[in-house]
């Protein structure tokens, strides 16, 4: 039976609901914070989940709390069939925020603009509101599904891989936490860190200090450094041609204890698209590895560093690991965190790698470059790509109500990001959003479409019927 027409009606009718529910869960700033005893990942992750919790009991669902790491919930008790993996913690609030604060939602123009709005507790409640259309319309289903709403994704997922510690995966598993139509393969990733140390100098011109950064899945907007030994007047030329040559705005400014500040603002994107932003950190690099300054261990290495991650490059061609192939696409490569002080530095990049990349061709060639700059690294795994076949019946059956529900046929799409189905068997990463529209996901005045949440329950409750009405 075809239950479309009674489920658009009831997501209709229960729209302010959903929207009320979803601006609830944004008022709490649930970035991860410092463990506490009972908060694993801080205050605000534990705030969001308490939320979620009250959400889920007042649309009334039993919550089960998996000890404040994830929260969730089934729809009849029957054997479980199929999980649904959301989040409520969010990335940090950054700058450059216009329409509202980042956790003062606000319902314009059809959307909802504010932290979280679509990663991800707004498709959160897509799900949920898909689960209680399902229920109260009182559709009949053979097995179980679970919504599970956790506390980590944005810093390792950690909180997900605690909860299949101490439960059983369902035979099929989606994440409400990318694009449509849905994600059937994942790209691997590698974040490593480099470093390198040195004496006090005193010659001058010199970089004193260097910071950017707020993740290392987060393309800085903003980076800044501080130089000794030259005047605003004598950088302004090289910052109004850093600035032409990059994009990035380079601003100036002396400071009391003679030192010049340079801030650069650029633009955040995620990390798994970084020709989507502007890196201010880059462009400072290349910035301050122009400049005339004096011949000592911090300015090489500067140099170095500029050399090996230049502004634009975002799929590694200086590291010498550029490569693609044809399920996944161009490995793409981003420097994303950078600290530095009058002793040494820090910084860290983000790889996205292609299913051709292994560790011979991209782990090694990379850390041998790092090493020749003179810098030490630490030696953490690449983690390995995620792929779901496409003819599997997870695929077939999403895509079938996709397009059912759109009216749409389109292919499954290969990605950069991991989801929080990287690691489980069998597991796809499916909307709510349209890649056709740019949500400022990451970044200042993230929103949501409305209509677009209507539609996504739509399609993950005809997507429910479909995979659990049949043992």
């Amino acid at each position: 039976m075809d239950y479309r027409k009674e489920i658009r009606a009831y997501l209709e009718a229960h729209k302010e609901e959903l929207v009320s529910d979803i601006c609830e869960l944004m008022k709490i700033d649930s970035e991860r914070g410092e463990a506490a005893e009972g908060r694993p990942f801080g205050e605000g992750p534990y705030e969001g989940l308490m939320a979620g919790a009250r959400v889920l009991e007042k649309n009334g669902f039993v919550v089960n709390n998996c000890d404040n790491y994830c929260i969730d919930t089934v729809l009849n008790g029957k054997e479980l069939q199929l999980d649904i993996l959301c989040h409520l913690d969010v990335v940090p609030a950054g700058d450059g925020w216009r329409i509202t604060e980042p956790f003062s939602p606000l319902v314009q123009d059809g959307k909802i603009f504010g932290r979280g709005s679509s990663d991800d507790k707004g498709p959160a409640m897509a799900a949920l509101y898909a689960m209680k259309a399902v229920r109260d319309l009182g559709i009949p289903l053979e097995k179980d599904v679970r919504l599970i709403l956790g506390s980590d994704e944005e810093c390792g997922s950690s909180d997900i891989a605690y909860y299949f510690g101490k439960k059983a995966h369902a035979p099929m598993s989606i994440s409400p936490d990318a694009d449509f139509p849905l994600i059937f393969l994942e790209k691997g990733s590698l974040h490593t860190t480099f470093t390198a140390s040195f004496e006090r100098e005193s010659a001058l011109p010199r970089v004193t200090a260097l910071r950017s950064g707020i993740k290392v899945n987060v393309v800085p907007a903003a980076a800044e450094a501080e130089i000794e030994g030259l005047t605003v007047e004598m950088l302004a030329p090289c910052a109004a041609a850093a600035e032409a040559r990059t994009g990035v705005r380079m601003t100036l400014h002396e400071l009391e204890n003679g030192r010049v500040l340079v801030q650069a603002a650029g633009l955040g994107a995620h990390a798994a698209g970084p020709m989507d932003g502007n890196n201010a950190l880059t462009a400072l690099l290349s910035f301050l590895s122009g400049l005339e300054l004096a011949d000592t261990p911090s300015s090489s290495l500067l140099r170095k560093i500029s050399a090996l991650f230049p502004h634009g490059d975002f799929y590694g061609k200086a590291l010498g690991v550029a490569r693609e192939d044809e399920i996944s696409g161009k490995l793409t490569l981003t420097l994303d965190l950078f600290s530095m002080d009058e002793e040494g530095l820090s910084g860290t990049f983000d790889c996205r790698s292609c299913v051709s990349a292994n560790d011979e061709n991209t782990k090694d060639v990379i850390f041998k470059r790092l090493e020749e700059a003179g810098l030490q690294h630490d030696n953490d795994p690449m983690n390995p790509p995620h792929y779901v076949p496409r003819d599997s019946v997870l695929v077939q059956t999403l895509l079938a109500s996709y397009e059912k529900i759109t009216g749409k046929k389109e292919e499954p799409l290969a990605i950069g990001g991991g989801t929080y189905v990287h690691h489980i068997e069998n597991g796809v990463a499916c909307g709510c959003a349209d890649p056709a529209v740019d949500n400022h996901m990451h970044g200042p005045d993230e929103f949501v479409i409305i209509e677009q949440l209507l539609m996504s329950a739509e399609i993950y409750a005809d997507a429910i019927i479909a995979l659990c009405s049949h043992r």
